[in-house]
Parts: C-alpha cells; structure tokens; sequence
C-alpha cells in the first residue's frame, strides 16, 4: 500500500494545515505509516538549524513524528522566507519551485513510508512561478484530493469553483473539509449551517467534516483532535482510500 493525498484550499488561511495534521495523525493512529509534506513553504522560519516549515512542523509535531534531516528535506523541498505567493518569493530569491523536483521527492517520501499527506500552498491557482500554478503540481502527482475551505458568507461560489476546476483536471475528489474562521456568531448560524448543504447538493461532493471555531489552535492543546475528529466524520473515507491496493 502506497498512496498520496493531497490537501488544497479555496484560497489562503482556510484551515489546510490544520486538516492535514489532523488527517496525518488520524491515520498513524489507525496503522498508517503516513507522514506530511509540505512542497512549497512561504512565510518560513529561520533558527540555527536553518529555515524551516511552520506548516510542516506543526503537522510533525500534531502526530508526534520525528523525521531524520534527508525526509525533512524531502518534505520540505521549497521554503522561503518572505510570506506572499509562491512565484513571488520564488522572484525575490531566485529559485522558484520545480514541480519535478517535488513530484521526485513526493516519491522517495512514497518509497519510505505508506502514504504522504501533501498540503498546498494558497489555493488551486496560486503561481508557483511565471508559468506554472499549484494545479499542474497537483495534476503531476495525481493524488486525490481533499478541498479544505471556510464555512461562512462567500464560501458556496469559492468552493464550487474550485471542484469545477478540480474536476476539470481530472483529478479526483474525495471531499470537502469546513472550517470556521471566526468565533461564531448566532446571526449567521443558519448560513453555517446551509453552506455545506448547498454545495453538496450542487456539486454532489461528499462533505468530510465542518470543524467548529477551535481558539488558540496548538498542537498539544487538550482536547483539540478530538473535536477534530469528532467533528470530520469522513476521516473514515480518507482512510479507505489510503488503505485501497
């Protein structure tokens, strides 16, 4: 059993950091030898050790994975340290990602461990350079694909677009993940609530979880992946499909 999966956006800051460690951590404790990647880090950290991936590392951290300094980089082939779109930091520091760089890496990461959890950067057409955006990424390595996206006002026309591009590619999708972004509002409860219907009804796509406003997201907190998990019924799917020959 080997198999990727791949976690994609309806834009930036919509929760797929927090939906890949989760799923990562789902599936270790289930027996999966699975571990995160995270091809193209903006916005990384610098320290002694060198600069590194605060997405990759807060999934590392989340499914309590330690991994040697070769599966590190294979992990994280691209990070830069300016925070804005990949091509543009690729710009500013005169090497932009390589998808067949990545795409090799996402394969020795294949050959060591049962399944490789590969989150995105941005959204399905963030540039990776002048040419290139993360879709022809995604269509390289031909993962499934689960779509994180935020729960509130705008999130319909956002996420349907982004499965009709998906889907346009060919690529497979196995579902959407919702996230509230905000601390909940009584008055706009009945939008939260419809969002996920609505786009399951249009699109006839499964919806994988709506995750509740999580404060203060660390993570060691308490109790945190247990509502995630409480919260991601489809989790179960993710795991089917990573277990399927």
């Amino acid at each position: 059993m080997k198999h990727g999966l791949f976690i994609t956006g309806t834009g930036t800051g919509v929760g797929k950091t927090l939906v890949t460690a989760g799923v990562v951590r789902y599936l270790r404790r289930r027996g999966v030898d699975a571990v995160p990647m995270k091809p193209v880090q903006t916005g990384g950290i610098p320290n002694p050790a060198g600069i590194r991936a605060p997405d990759l590392e807060f999934s590392l951290a989340a499914a309590e994975i330690a991994l040697a300094p070769d599966e590190r980089e294979l992990a994280a082939p691209y990070i830069y340290e300016p925070a804005c779109s990949p091509h543009l930091a690729g710009r500013i520091e005169r090497r932009y990602p390589e998808i067949p760089r990545i795409a090799r890496c996402a394969r020795a990461l294949l050959e060591r461990r049962q399944a490789v959890v590969t989150e995105g950067a941005g959204g399905l057409l963030v540039p990776l350079d002048e040419n290139h955006t993360m879709l022809d990424l995604m269509k390289e390595l031909d993962f499934p694909v689960v779509l994180a996206a935020h729960d509130g006002l705008g999130t319909i026309n956002h996420t349907l677009l982004s499965l009709q591009v998906l889907r346009g590619a060919g690529l497979e999708v196995l579902g959407v993940v919702f996230n509230a972004l905000e601390p909940p509002m009584p008055e706009d409860e009945y939008i939260r609530e419809d969002n996920p219907k609505t786009i399951a009804r249009l699109s006839g796509v499964r919806i994988l979880g709506q995750i509740p406003y999580l404060e203060g997201i660390a993570p060691d907190r308490a109790g945190l992946w247990e509502r995630f998990e409480t919260h991601t019924p489809g989790l179960e799917t993710i795991l089917e499909r990573i277990r399927r020959p």
